[in-house]
């Protein structure tokens, strides 16, 4: 088995990608991954060092894995700046680290792509890790919001799974909204209905990202820019990775605007494959009472009825979203730590996680607002 690296995900054929790619999960498409990079968005600059993996057995390709070299735990959604912490308070180094993920995409799904059986793709890509990491003195590998099945198969090849929580609304075929509502009780039912009246005077539009025109995705970026400029940050994403988007897989992804008079005040940006939605970015100009929920979650619920998708990923965090229907459900990440004594360390620190947030799963699921025969 020959390992190699691309030091950018464009030294990498994009046709043969998609053609290893059996998936319609948008985040792990060769286009997605190169607008991070030619936008600048992922760079070594940002702190992430694309460093993408290539099995190669018998002069072909049989598994391509993204990678990046990490600086800083930034963009992530997987939080482990106490492990940095406690390895730099014992005199080693946390950074440079080994991820692999899709940038700023707190989303599951799959994480490589290749035409070998799950099983084995994954026995080798440990091995391809590991042997990468200690050649280039790497202490860690951490692989998030993969699949279900792949936690099982991380834990035999020693390495750690880690628990997280999102919330997450199913698609129970559904006829339409009013059908969804039917499924809560009488005092949620009428919190959601009053909810929705509070926007009547807003128009929603939908638009595919081959029908946006140029003056709408300005606006749309302005919008997305600004939920971090009001905190006092720019934004991860540049302006030049959502026209790129735009350009190469405009199919998969859905905008929503909300408009007053005739004039943009919000927008929202999904992607959706043939199963799920997935919600990613929000912005508006001013702030109005109940928007925000309208425009990122129940014009997202009514587009899954509509085209019959089974699952809205509405992205990380947010209690919020129990009373409106989103349930909570586990996340994962897996970790190789070559350190002993933290591997140790972590394993402990993982499975106390783990204990605390399965009482806290069925705490936050007892809030739901289901009728206990609905679920």
């Amino acid at each position: 088995m020959e390992i190699r690296t691309h030091q950018s995900i464009n030294s990498i054929d994009q046709h043969r990608w998609n053609e290893l790619n059996d998936s319609d999960y948008p985040f792990l498409r060769h286009e997605f991954l190169a607008a991070l990079e030619n936008s600048g968005s992922v760079s070594t600059e940002q702190g992430w060092q694309p460093c993408h993996l290539e099995l190669i057995e018998g002069g072909e390709t049989s598994i391509y894995l993204p990678l990046y070299i990490k600086y800083h735990s930034w963009g992530e959604y997987v939080f482990d700046q106490s492990w940095a912490n406690a390895y730099h308070q014992s005199g080693l180094n946390y950074y440079p680290k080994l991820l692999s993920a899709i940038p700023y995409t707190p989303s599951s799904g799959p994480r490589w792509i290749g035409k070998l059986g799950f099983e084995e793709s994954f026995k080798k890509i440990a091995q391809a890790i590991k042997s990468f990491a200690r050649e280039y003195n790497l202490e860690s590998w951490h692989l998030l919001f993969p699949e279900e099945a792949l936690v099982e198969k991380a834990q035999t090849h020693g390495l750690l799974v880690r628990t997280g929580l999102q919330y997450q609304w199913f698609n129970r075929d559904y006829r339409d909204f009013n059908h969804f509502l039917e499924t809560l009780t009488s005092r949620k039912r009428k919190e959601l209905r009053k909810e929705r009246e509070k926007n009547r005077a807003f128009e929603f539009i939908h638009l595919s990202g081959s029908e946006i025109t140029q003056d709408q995705l300005n606006q749309f970026f302005d919008l997305y820019a600004l939920t971090y400029l009001k905190r006092g940050r720019d934004p991860y994403l540049d302006q030049s990775f959502f026209t790129e988007l735009v350009q190469t897989m405009p199919e998969q992804m859905l905008f929503v605007f909300a408009r007053l008079e005739g004039k943009i005040v919000a927008g929202a940006l999904s992607f959706h494959d043939s199963n799920t939605l997935y919600g990613r970015y929000w912005g508006c100009y001013e702030e109005y009472d109940a928007l925000h929920f309208e425009t990122c979650y129940y014009q997202g619920v009514d587009y899954c009825i509509k085209h019959q998708l089974k699952r809205f990923d509405s992205g990380a965090q947010g209690e919020h979203k129990i009373k409106r229907g989103f349930e909570p459900i586990f996340t994962h990440s897996v970790h190789w730590i070559d350190h002993p004594e933290f591997h140790k360390a972590i394993a402990h620190f993982v499975d106390e996680e783990h204990e605390y947030l399965c009482v806290q799963k069925d705490r936050l699921s007892e809030r739901l607002p289901f009728k206990c025969s609905d679920l």
